[in-house]
């Protein structure tokens, strides 16, 4: 099993390469683009957006050769509404050929506060994540696929996190249009459930 430092770093990673993506409008700017950002073999390649389904997104890159797919969701609200950070997103990321499938990460758009955990409901189910910087993950990759099954069952997830100022945030996600959005991923990086 992996450690939570070594899961944390390696979600790290697809988690900005996501935001990257779904707050500067990669996507878009990548299909209009027929050469990559950067002439690096080892970077990232632009995302190809596979579609959309009500606020969920699909996508697909590859790094270093190997697949990657993901989800980015924005939530339909958030409280405090004039709270200063950046757009708030939630994700699941498929990383097949590393074997790392359902990973879910939601970036709060601030830093969060150092030691505290972010909580998500969904549905009444109750399920705490870790964080680190401005984002939040589940801890195993059991938890991972289990909180995956219950966004596909679910109308809406709600997500708790606490600044490192102490001010608590809520961002509320409709989950019409998930598991649409799921599949697309699923079918674009050979996954099956």
């Amino acid at each position: 099993m992996m450690s939570v430092s070594a899961r944390a770093a390696i979600l790290l990673v697809s988690a900005v390469a996501a935001a990257v993506a779904a707050s500067s409008g990669h996507a878009a700017k990548a299909k209009k683009s027929a050469e990559p950002a950067t002439s690096s073999k080892s970077a990232p390649g632009p995302s190809q957006l596979l579609g959309s389904a009500e606020s969920w997104s699909a996508y697909k890159f590859e790094e270093k050769g190997s697949r990657v797919c993901y989800i980015v969701g924005q939530p339909q609200k958030s409280e405090p509404a004039a709270a200063k950070r950046r757009p708030p997103s939630a994700m699941v990321t498929h990383r097949p050929d590393q074997k790392i499938l359902n990973v879910v990460s939601f970036v709060e758009g601030y830093p969060l506060k150092s030691g505290s955990d972010v909580s998500l409901d969904i549905g009444g189910s109750k399920y705490t994540l870790f964080t680190k910087d401005d984002s939040a993950w589940a801890s195993t990759s059991e938890l991972d696929k289990t909180i995956v099954e219950a966004l596909g069952r679910g109308k809406q997830a709600v997500v708790t996190g606490i600044s490192e100022r102490g001010k608590s945030t809520v961002d509320t996600y409709s989950l019409s249009g998930f598991s649409k959005a799921l599949a697309l991923i699923d079918d674009a990086c050979g996954v099956k459930h």
